[in-house]
C-alpha cells in the first residue's frame, strides 16, 4: 500500500487552514456575525457567484465524487442521463418554487408549512429532514475517510476528526459568510481532483478517442435503454423522471439548498444563482462520470477489487491515484485535498441547515410555550452558534457510528430519495391545492414515508450484476475462484425470485415518495372537509373565508386568486358618482384600494 508524501500532506495542511482562516475573517469584518439574519442567512447580501458555487458543492459530495466514477467504471453511461432532469427542473424551481420561499423570507422553509397548514405539518416535516441529514452527515465524512485508508494510508480517525473539527470552526465562526466563500475554492479543489484523474489517464492512454473505444468496446458506452420496466436501475425514465423529483426535493425544498437561496439580495438574483448553478453542476457530473470511462481503461485488462487490492470499487478512484500519480510531486495530495473538499462543503452546509432549523422549529416555539416571551436576537444569535457547535460534533459521532452499522450505509445513501420525495409531494399539495387540509397533508406524509422506507429499506433485495470485469492481466500467482460471483453475476439469484416492490429501481423511491404524498394529502384533505373533520381556514385571512392568503400559492395560482379578489370597476352611464364609476365587489369583501376609493368619494 502507497502513502502519501510530505508534499501532499502540505498541500492538504494548506487547503485546510485556508478554510479556518476563511471562517477567521468573516468573525472579525462586516457585521462580526452579531445578528441572527448575518448568521443564518448572510444578511441577504451575497453575490450570484458564491451562491451558484454552493449550491453545486453542497450537492456534490465526496460520496458522489468516488460514487458516481465507479458507477460508470461498472455499470456504464446510462447514469449520465440524469444531467437532463437537472435542465428540466431547474425552471421549475427558480420560476414556481423559490418564489414563495423568498416572499415569506424565513430562516427555515418549514415556517412555510406552519402558515399554510399547521404547526404540527411543520413539526413532522422538519423532523424528517433532520433525521435525513443526521443519518446522512456521517456517511458523507465515514465512507471517503474508509477508502482513503484503505489505498493511501491515510488514517481514518484523522480524517474524520479534521474534516469534522475544520468544518464545525469555520461554520460556527464565520456563519453563512464563510460556509459560501469556502464552497467557492473548495469547488475549485473538486474540479481539480476530477480533472486530475482524466488528464492523467489522457496522457498514459495516448488521446481520450482511445478510452472511449476502449469503453465502447466492453460495453460501457450505453445511451439508449428506454425501457419503461421500473425494475430497470437505469433508464431514460429512472434518469428523467426520478431524476427530476430528486432535484426538486434538493434544489427545491430542502433547507440546505433553500437557505443558500435566500441569501442574496433579490429573487431575480437566487434564480440567477440557480441558473448559473446548472452549468457547474453538470460539468462536474458528466465530469466524474467521465473519469470513471478514465479508471475503466487503466483496469480494463486486471479489475483491482478481482485482483484483491481493494475490499470495494469504491476504493478504485484513490487507488487509480496511488497507482499513477505518485510519480507527480504533490499531485496524489491535490486530489485528496479534492476529496477532502468535497465533505467540508456538504458537512458544513448541513451544520448550518441543521442550525436554522432547530433553532426556528423546536427551540423557539418550545421558548414561546414555556415563557410566554420570545428569544431575542441576541439571544437567538447564541444558541445558533451552540447548535452549530453542537451538531459538528454529532457529525464525527456519526461518522465513527457510521462504521459499526455496515449494512445500513448504502441504505443511508438512498435517503434523500426516501425522505425528500415524500417532503417534495407535501411542499407541492399545499402550493397547488387550496382545498388542501392539516390533516389530509399529515396522512399523505405519513403514508409515503411509510411505503418509502418499506421498500428501500425492505429485504431481501436482488443483488446488483455488474457488467464483464476482465482478469486477464492480472498476476498468475493467485486464485480467483472467489471472484466469480464479482466477474458475471451469473450466480446472483433470478430477480423474479424477489419481491416486486423490492426489485424497483432506487432512481423511482423520490418520484414515488412524490405522488403518494400529493395525491394520497389530496384524497385524505377531501375525505377530512366532507366529513367535517378538518378544513383549510389557515389559507384565509378573514372569519368569513373569502380572502386567500395568495402569496402561499405558486406564482401562476397566486396571480389567479388575486384577480379573483380584486375589485370590479364598472362604468355606468347614468350614474351620479365621480366619472360616472361605481365600484362594484366581485365576490369579495371591500379590500384596501376599495376603501381608499370610498374615502375619495366621500371627499368629493
Amino acid at each position: 500500500m502507497a502513502t502519501l508524501g510530505a508534499w501532499d500532506y502540505t498541500i492538504l495542511a494548506v487547503v485546510l487552514v485556508i478554510s479556518v482562516a476563511i471562517g477567521i475573517y468573516y468573525r472579525f469584518v462586516g457585521g462580526k456575525q452579531s445578528t441572527t439574519t448575518e448568521y443564518l442567512l448572510a444578511d441577504r447580501s451575497m453575490g450570484v457567484a458564491p451562491v451558484a458555487f454552493s449550491l453545486m458543492a453542497s450537492f456534490m459530495s465526496a460520496i458522489t465524487i468516488l460514487g458516481v466514477s465507479m458507477e460508470n467504471y461498472q455499470y456504464g453511461t446510462m447514469f449520465v442521463l440524469i444531467n437532463l432532469s437537472y435542465v428540466v427542473s431547474t425552471p421549475v424551481a427558480a420560476y414556481l418554487i423559490i418564489p414563495v420561499f423568498y416572499r415569506l423570507k424565513t430562516a427555515s422553509v418549514y415556517e412555510y408549512l406552519e402558515l399554510r397548514f399547521g404547526y404540527a405539518t411543520r413539526l413532522a416535516a422538519s423532523l424528517s429532514f433532520s433525521l435525513q441529514m443526521v443519518l446522512y452527515m456521517g456517511i458523507v465524512v465515514y465512507a471517503p475517510a474508509l477508502a482513503l485508508e484503505a489505498v493511501t494510508g491515510l488514517n481514518q480517525v484523522f480524517s474524520i476528526v479534521i474534516v469534522g473539527v475544520v468544518c464545525t470552526f469555520y461554520a460556527t465562526l464565520g456563519g453563512m459568510k464563510a460556509v459560501l466563500i469556502t464552497d467557492i475554492y473548495q469547488s475549485l479543489l473538486m474540479f481539480a481532483a476530477v480533472f486530475s484523474v482524466i488528464i492523467c489517464a489522457w496522457v498514459k492512454a495516448g488521446s481520450l478517442e482511445e478510452i472511449w473505444r476502449v469503453a465502447q468496446e466492453n460495453g460501457r458506452i450505453n445511451f439508449t435503454n428506454f425501457s419503461v420496466d421500473p425494475t430497470e436501475r437505469h433508464t431514460w425514465f429512472t434518469q428523467i423522471l426520478g431524476g427530476s423529483a430528486t432535484y426538486l426535493a434538493i434544489y427545491g425544498v430542502n433547507q440546505t439548498q433553500v437557505q443558500r437561496l435566500m441569501a442574496v439580495r433579490s429573487l431575480s438574483a437566487a434564480r440567477a444563482a440557480l441558473w448559473w448553478c446548472l452549468p457547474i453542476l453538470c460539468l462536474l457530473s458528466i465530469s466524474t462520470c467521465f473519469s470513471g470511462l478514465c479508471i475503466y481503461w487503466y483496469y480494463r485488462n486486471c479489475d483491482p477489487l478481482l485482483e484483491g487490492r481493494v475490499n470495494s470499487r469504491d476504493q478504485v478512484m484513490p487507488l487509480f491515484v496511488v497507482d499513477t500519480m505518485g510519480e507527480y510531486t504533490g499531485l496524489a495530495g491535490l486530489f485528496v485535498s479534492g476529496i477532502f473538499c468535497a465533505s467540508l462543503s456538504t458537512i458544513s452546509s448541513i451544520i448550518s441547515s441543521l442550525a436554522a432549523v432547530t433553532l426556528e422549529d423546536y427551540l423557539k416555539p418550545l421558548f414561546s410555550c414555556c415563557t410566554k416571551r420570545t428569544l431575542s436576537d441576541r439571544q437567538t444569535l447564541w444558541y445558533s452558534k451552540l447548535l452549530s457547535l453542537f451538531f459538528g460534533a454529532l457529525c464525527i459521532g456519526m461518522a465513527f457510528m457510521a462504521g459499526s452499522i455496515g449494512g445500513l450505509l448504502q441504505a443511508a445513501l438512498s435517503i434523500f430519495g426516501i425522505i425528500g420525495g415524500p417532503l417534495l409531494g407535501l411542499f407541492t399539495l399545499g402550493m397547488y391545492v387550496t382545498k388542501a387540509n392539516e390533516k389530509g397533508a399529515i396522512g399523505g406524509l405519513l403514508i409515503s414515508l411509510a411505503f418509502c422506507f418499506w421498500i428501500g429499506f425492505g429485504q431481501p433485495k436482488p443483488p446488483l450484476i455488474s457488467l464483464d470485469m476482465s482478469t486477464a492481466g492480472c498476476p498468475i500467482n493467485r486464485s480467483y475462484a472467489r471472484d466469480v460471483f464479482l466477474m458475471t453475476g451469473k450466480a446472483a439469484a433470478e430477480d423474479e425470485h424477489f419481491f416486486y416492490l423490492y426489485r424497483i429501481s432506487y432512481m423511482w423511491y423520490a418520484a414515488l415518495g412524490f405522488v403518494i404524498a400529493f395525491f394520497g394529502g389530496w384524497l385524505l384533505s377531501w375525505l377530512f372537509a366532507l366529513f367535517n373533520w378538518d378544513n383549510n381556514r389557515r389559507i384565509y385571512q378573514d372569519a368569513d373565508c373569502t380572502l386567500i392568503k395568495h402569496d402561499l400559492f405558486v406564482p401562476p395560482l397566486a396571480k389567479r386568486l388575486q384577480r379573483r379578489q380584486m375589485p370590479l370597476l364598472v362604468v355606468t352611464g347614468t350614474s351620479s358618482e365621480i366619472g360616472g364609476i361605481s365600484v362594484e365587489a366581485a365576490s369579495a369583501p371591500p379590500r384596501l384600494d376599495e376603501i381608499e376609493w370610498e374615502k375619495h368619494k366621500a371627499v368629493a
